[in-house]
């Protein structure tokens, strides 16, 4: 019996430091090799987006998929000042801990040439107001202000209803 290949999405911001990014690829073709399976392994950049709340890529997608309305999304347009300056590691954090959050729903990111536009879902506005408050994105928001970016814009919007359409 032949198998299909098994196709794997690591979702993070790949550093060849890290060690355990070096490690996870080739424990995962040992566990592959010992099945024999055949696996390939790609990983995705966090600030590419992801869905929904799991964080795995839905058929090449990067659309959030969200409960039905209504809910809330946060939209963070942005300007990057130069450099990176911890930022990949900080929004990789950010994404992991919003994640776990009560009432996040998913989180649709896009950036070129130094404008990022992140929308994040939330069941509510009580969700929302713990996640500003939560003291590790509170930290790491101040760090945006004095490091990361020249200029952003938050806004907070009532979905009240939404459409899909997937091929």
């Amino acid at each position: 019996m032949k198998t299909l290949p098994l196709h794997l999405a690591l979702i993070g911001d790949y550093n060849p430091d890290v060690i355990a990014h070096q490690a996870i690829p080739l424990a995962l073709q040992q566990a592959a090799d010992g099945l024999g399976l055949t696996v390939h392994v790609q990983w995705l950049d966090t600030v590419t987006g992801t869905c929904p709340a799991q964080g795995l890529p839905a058929g090449g997608s990067m659309i959030a998929y969200t409960s039905a309305p209504p809910y809330y999304a946060v939209i963070f347009s942005s300007l990057r000042t130069d450099g990176d300056h911890g930022y990949g590691e900080a929004a990789h954090r950010m994404l992991e801990l919003a994640r776990d959050q009560p009432g996040f729903l998913g989180v649709e990111s896009a950036r070129e040439a130094g404008l990022g536009i992140t929308v994040s879902y939330w069941e509510s506005e009580a969700a929302i107001l713990a996640w500003k408050q939560h003291a590790e994105h509170r930290a790491v928001r101040e760090q945006g202000r004095s490091t990361w970016y020249s200029a952003f814009q938050t806004r907070v919007c009532k979905v009240e209803r939404a459409y899909t359409f997937q091929l």
